[in-house]
């Protein structure tokens, strides 16, 4: 239990009616999880508006509630607390009600569009072979050190991001790393939370059906650099031009890291193969088990990172020679006949080129062939599936168009959507299999000797969602179940 009035952002408060002197049990803002003595904050969301259900709350047994604006007959037995953003009095609250636990430990968070959950992992199992009580919050999976927690969105929800940190506190961790996505941002959901620093990795075609426009997506990046302390660091990658922008007006001190420029830590790419990267770092020749460029960039991000927080070098690349590929990043599998089969998680066009791209620069033979499986996810940003479509059609040999989590969207339709990018000269080697696992199967009977086989954009996920159900689907089980039939 918490004193309401100590809670309280003054900062953003209009006016308050009724007794905030008052012992509160916890804060939601989903009506129907209110119980008795809870504070219950009306957010106004992209779906609904929380002020609806501000009776509803009362119901079940609030005490106080927090909103933008002040229904007609309020109840003297409830506490009103009236702010100028629900959103981030929610945050302030939250981050105070668990006692500031992010002020506790070195916070890092990374943004971007792709390369954020090998970052963060990276991070997390690094700081941990380097003797440190570590906790992790990511799109696969939140970890109070060693203890999983399952993980539902990209960047939680304030309460959850401030109750998994508390744990993190109260178990002695030392540092957090955590993905920090545009949509948190923007929701004002890691508000109130003090960054030890800040990563950038890039910024591609991805979350316009959210932000609607390119610059508002950009907007919601910099936002987190702009709320960065004095006190942080800002670690930005150099050779993507959204890098700098992202340094300007931050108060953190600023760095950069780059394998095509002069910047504050650099990487050369001695040799790029199946089984793993040569990379020169700071004047070493180190072995990586990741692969590809686009690994390279995040693996000196970790390097610059740990860096910064006064790691020693020799250690650090010592550790992270040994890391293996985070899950549903670029896994690969061999069947007989020397087929490998490549699982990634690219679902966004860069993302995808990135990884094709790798593919078609270690290819080993002339007469081998690149079959590419690849859909869209259903009620995201439309406009890029043919982006990815044509992306995939160039760069394969064999294109094999299928369902990815359709959603609420139905699969054909989204696939007619992807087919608009593919070039008339490029259909004759593309098919349209909207079953994945019949696509995916597809693939493996069109495989011969050295040919590579990509499955990509569900990588880690276990599961396929349509019409509102998670069915069980994973893309590394099909693919080895398949390969067994074939040999």
């Amino acid at each position: 239990m918490k004193n309401l009035s100590r809670i309280l952002p003054s900062n953003i408060i209009l006016e308050t009616r009724g007794d905030t002197d008052i012992m509160i049990r916890s804060l939601q803002f989903d009506s129907r999880l209110v119980c008795k003595d809870d504070v219950f904050f009306a957010v106004r969301g992209t779906v609904s508006d929380g002020h609806d259900f501000i009776g509803m709350a009362i119901e079940k047994g609030a005490s106080a509630i927090v909103c933008e604006t002040a229904p007609v007959e309020m109840s003297a037995l409830i506490a009103w607390i009236i702010v100028s953003d629900s959103a981030l009095a929610l945050a302030f609250m939250a981050s105070d009600f668990f006692g500031n636990p992010s002020g506790s430990m070195n916070l890092v968070g990374i943004t971007g569009t792709n390369g954020k959950t090998t970052t963060v992992t990276l991070l997390h199992s690094l700081f941990t072979g380097l003797g440190y009580k570590t906790g992790l919050l990511s799109t696969i999976r939140n970890k109070v050190q060693q203890r999983e927690v399952p993980a539902t969105h990209t960047t939680p929800d304030p309460i959850e991001i401030n109750r998994l940190l508390g744990e993190m506190a109260d178990e002695g961790c030392e540092y957090c790393f955590m993905e920090v996505s545009s949509h948190a941002i923007d929701q004002k959901r890691i508000a109130g939370l003090k960054f030890r620093g800040g990563i950038f990795s890039n910024l591609t075609h991805d979350h316009l059906d959210y932000h609607k426009t390119f610059e508002a997506y950009l907007k919601a990046k910099k936002g987190f650099f702009d709320s960065l302390p004095v006190e942080a660091f800002a670690l930005v990658n150099k050779d993507d031009k959204n890098g700098i922008v992202m340094l300007q007006n931050t108060k953190a001190e600023k760095f950069s890291y780059s394998l095509l420029s002069m910047a504050d830590f650099r990487c050369r790419i001695v040799e790029n193969q199946f089984v793993g990267l040569q990379l020169n770092i700071d004047g070493h020749d180190v072995w990586f088990r990741l692969i590809g460029s686009f690994n390279a960039y995040n693996l000196l991000s970790v390097y610059a990172c740990a860096m910064l927080l006064g790691q020693d070098p020799m250690q650090v690349l010592t550790l992270l020679s040994s890391m293996e590929p985070v899950e549903g990043r670029f896994n690969y599998i061999t069947a007989q006949a020397n087929i490998t089969a490549i699982i990634d998680y690219a679902h966004t066009p860069d993302a995808l080129k990135n990884v094709l791209e790798t593919i078609n620069d270690i290819r080993q033979h002339n007469n081998e062939k690149l079959i590419t499986v690849v859909g869209a996810g259903g009620n995201r940003d439309t406009t890029k599936r043919p982006v990815m479509a044509r992306i995939a059609a160039n760069l394969s040999d064999q294109l094999i168009l299928t369902s990815d989590n359709p959603r609420f969207e139905e699969p054909e339709a989204i696939l007619g959507e992807m087919m608009k990018g593919i070039d008339a000269a490029k259909a004759n080697r593309v098919l349209v299999i909207a079953n994945r696992r019949q696509a995916i199967k597809t693939a493996v009977t069109l495989a011969r000797e050295n040919d590579i086989i990509l499955v990509a954009g569900k990588g880690h996920e276990t599961y396929q969602e349509i019409r509102g159900v998670k069915y069980p689907f994973d893309d590394r089980k099909t693919v080895k179940e398949l390969f067994s039939l074939k040999s």
